[in-house]
C-alpha cells in the first residue's frame, strides 16, 4: 500500500527479457535504504517486488499483463520513474490510499503553464471516465494528485484535469511531462468498489421474475 507522495526520482539502468515479461534494474538509493527482498516498490505507479538488491539498485520482475496495463512496456535503460515505498502502518497517509494496480493509461493532451504550476489534461479511456470526479483523487504516474476538473458524463473517452504545484513538478517526472505523452492511471479504490457493487444492483435488477409459484411442485411430486 502507498500513498502517492513520491520520495524521489529513480532511472532505470537495465531490462532483460525474462519469459514473456521483464526484469527491470532500477537506480533509487532511497528507496533501497531500508528495502529487503520481497519488499514493494512503487515505480511511476506500479507495485513492484524487490527479488534483488545493491547499495542504490534494486532489481523486478514485470508480468506480461503489467506491461500490457502501464507505461512499462516497452520501457528501457535511462528512463526516469517515480518512486515511492510501501507505507509503514504507523505512517501519515500524507496523499490517499494507492495499491499500485493501474486500472490503465491515459495520453497528457494540454499542458498549461502558470505563473507557479501548470495544470495538465490527460485524457482517460471510457471505461475509467465514471471512476474520476472533480475534486476526487486519482494516481498520475504513482502521484497522489487532485482532480481539478473534469469532462461531462457522456459516451466515449473523456478526460480530467490536474494542476501541479512547484512542489510536484520538481519532485516527480510530472514536470517534464509534454502533450502525447502516456502516463500511468489509478483511479480511486472506493470508486472502483461502488461501481462494482452498482453492477450487481443492475444485473439483479434486469433479470426477470419467476413467476410466484415457479418453483411449486407439481401433481405427482415432479417439478
Amino acid at each position: 500500500m502507498f500513498t502517492g507522495i513520491i520520495e524521489e526520482i529513480g532511472e532505470v539502468t537495465a531490462v532483460e527479457p525474462s519469459g514473456d515479461g521483464v526484469r527491470v534494474t532500477v537506480r533509487g538509493p532511497k528507496a533501497v535504504s531500508d528495502a529487503a527482498h520481497g519488499d514493494s516498490i512503487s515505480v511511476s505507479g506500479v507495485c513492484l517486488t524487490v527479488v534483488d538488491q545493491g547499495s542504490d539498485w534494486f532489481t523486478a520482475d514485470v508480468m506480461k499483463q503489467t506491461l500490457d496495463m502501464s507505461t512499462l512496456e516497452g520501457v528501457s535503460a535511462g528512463r526516469v520513474v517515480n518512486l515511492e515505498r510501501a507505507t509503514a502502518a504507523h505512517g501519515r497517509l500524507g496523499g490517499h490510499i494507492v495499491q499500485g494496480h493501474i486500472d490503465g493509461t491515459g495520453e497528457v493532451v494540454e499542458v498549461r503553464p502558470g505563473e507557479q504550476w501548470q495544470v495538465l489534461r490527460i485524457s482517460v479511456p471510457a471505461e475509467l471516465a465514471p471512476l474520476v470526479v472533480d475534486k476526487g483523487s486519482i494516481a498520475v504516474d504513482g502521484v497522489s494528485l487532485t482532480v481539478s476538473g473534469a469532462s461531462a458524463a457522456a459516451p466515449g473517452d473523456g478526460w480530467f484535469e490536474v494542476s501541479l504545484i512547484p512542489e510536484t513538478l520538481a519532485a516527480t517526472t510530472l514536470g517534464a511531462r509534454v502533450a502525447g505523452d502516456r502516463v500511468n492511471l489509478e483511479t480511486d479504490i472506493l470508486a472502483r468498489h461502488v461501481q462494482r457493487l452498482l453492477s450487481f444492483t443492475t444485473a439483479a435488477d434486469a433479470a426477470p421474475e419467476l413467476p410466484a409459484d415457479a418453483s411449486a411442485p407439481t401433481e405427482g411430486g415432479s417439478k
